[in-house]
């Protein structure tokens, strides 16, 4: 059976229809098979037009799956990645092409290689110290660093009337920062020399009081329209 409607059906009909793959998914199965067509072609010398689903056997598809590693430089987990499109479009093609079902059992048999976990431990009581200890707990604010304490000129370089264009990640607009509209509230520190250092947000100290269920002495009771203090 010629290989090139089941693969069409594969696309339209399978991921498009059936699974609503995503772009990103048909994107990363069409270079797949477009590097497998193309090693097919060097190596039986047929258009991916005129190839069957004969021609794409377990001893092919290995040898595909090794030239990845070896001359393409690929990592295990590309050639997983690889190996499981492979498998997508094998399992698909079981229905319309049952007398294939021993081919098919076979490249579906092709294991994944096993890949490199890094473990990510937790921080040790040493390492949970010196975090701690590096943190200023004088004072709300950071301190300045030393090394810039000799370079007035950054300070002067800094404009409070512009949007602060440093926070913006490579390859996208730039983030609104827009300056102050309050001043903040100088609040004491432990510390006296970095005293004017501690500064609390405007609107994080300016919280309004509750109000009190005891009526204020000198604030005259409410008088209905009558004439006389409401009930209750």
């Amino acid at each position: 059976m010629r290989l090139a409607p089941i693969m069409q059906a594969f696309f339209t009909d399978y991921l498009m229809t059936q699974r609503h793959a995503s772009r990103h998914t048909m994107a990363s199965y069409r270079d797949c098979l477009r590097l497998l067509l193309t090693f097919a072609r060097q190596r039986t010398g047929k258009l991916p037009a005129q190839l069957d689903l004969a021609d794409l056997d377990a001893v092919l598809i290995g040898t595909f799956l090794t030239e990845l590693e070896s001359t393409r430089g690929n990592s295990a987990a590309t050639r997983n990645t690889r190996l499981t499109a492979i498998h997508s479009l094998f399992r698909y093609a079981s229905l319309p092409a049952p007398e294939h079902a021993g081919l098919i059992s076979r490249v579906l048999a092709i294991p994944a290689n096993r890949t490199r976990t890094d473990i990510v431990s937790f921080l040790t009581q040493a390492e949970v110290d010196a975090l701690i200890g590096a943190a200023d707990t004088t004072t709300w604010t950071p301190r300045p660093d030393p090394a810039e304490a000799g370079r007035p000129d950054r300070a002067a370089r800094l404009r409070t009337d512009r949007p602060d264009h440093r926070r913006c990640p490579p390859g996208h607009r730039p983030a609104r920062v827009l300056p102050r509209q309050e001043p903040p509230i100088t609040v004491h520190s432990a510390d006296p020399a970095h005293r004017h250092d501690a500064r609390f947000l405007a609107g994080r100290t300016r919280r309004q009081p509750r109000r009190s269920p005891v009526p204020h002495p000198h604030r005259k009771p409410a008088v209905s329209r009558c004439g006389r203090p409401p009930a209750g």
